[in-house]
């Protein structure tokens, strides 16, 4: 038998590994990498959507939580960088719907029968406030419908979609223009000034118009895109994590 064509051999191994130009790569393959790249940008969309129902404060600016969301801006162009277009513009949908699904299968759990002393100690309250997106309170149909946590839903799931969908085709733009020859973390700063902007603006105007001031919602306007700006200058460099190369082994 000739080793050499044994798929399992270690020489075989060996050649898989040391393939391009002599430069060793992880020993895993595309679908791990895959699952890696993706599973974290899915991780900061879920928790930030989440962390996004508590209201904190940072010095004088008032903000939701959620701010490891702006991390999703960053780790789509990872996602771009190493997996391609098609697989940064799947992850986002893919992204929306489990934030979707999340979000009617909480307002499922708020609909069960709630046990006495778990009620009694305010676990149904706090279960209510935090993930009920329709509030039968009113009695008409229609406020049910579009209360504000249905709104905040909506609002965030439209933003995400519309602004990681800029960020992606700003991105695509740069890296086959004169900017695929600068450094990479151009490509960071330039996707990131567009579509972050989209995302702070769009998302308070369709959660809040109605109900907080036109002054409040410019001041959530510039709020966001201040912290999630800072947030870009604190991790533009993760985009080396990767380098330009595949990570993984076609096998």
């Amino acid at each position: 038998m000739d080793i050499s064509r044994d798929k399992n051999s270690p020489d075989r191994e060996l050649n898989r590994i040391s393939k391009g130009k002599g430069k060793a790569k992880f020993k895993i393959n595309k679908i791990q990498a895959t699952i890696l790249l993706c599973g974290l940008y899915l991780f900061f969309s879920l928790a930030g959507n989440i962390a996004a129902t508590k209201v904190t404060y940072f010095g004088s600016l008032v903000m939701d939580a959620g701010f490891i969301y702006s991390l999703t801006f960053t780790w789509r162009d990872l996602i771009h960088k190493q997996l391609g277009r098609s697989a940064a513009v799947t992850t986002i949908w893919l992204a929306a719907a489990l934030n979707l699904f999340a979000a009617l299968y909480f307002q499922l759990v708020v609909m069960l029968p709630a046990q006495v002393d778990w009620a009694n100690s305010g676990g149904q309250a706090a279960w209510t406030f935090l993930f009920g997106i329709i509030d039968t309170s009113s009695g008409i149909w229609w406020q049910s419908i579009f209360s504000l946590q249905m709104r905040i839903v909506i609002g965030s799931i439209l933003t995400a979609l519309i602004a990681e969908m800029i960020d992606t085709q700003v991105y695509h733009i740069w890296t086959r223009g004169r900017g695929r020859s600068w450094p990479q973390w151009t490509r960071v700063f330039a996707s990131n000034a567009v579509s972050i902007p989209v995302d702070s603006i769009l998302f308070p105007i369709i959660a809040f118009t109605g109900i907080v001031g036109s002054q409040a919602l410019v001041q959530m306007f510039w709020t966001n895109i201040t912290v999630k700006a800072l947030i870009t200058l604190l991790i533009f460099w993760t985009i080396y994590l990767v380098p330009e190369d595949p990570i993984y082994e076609d096998v």
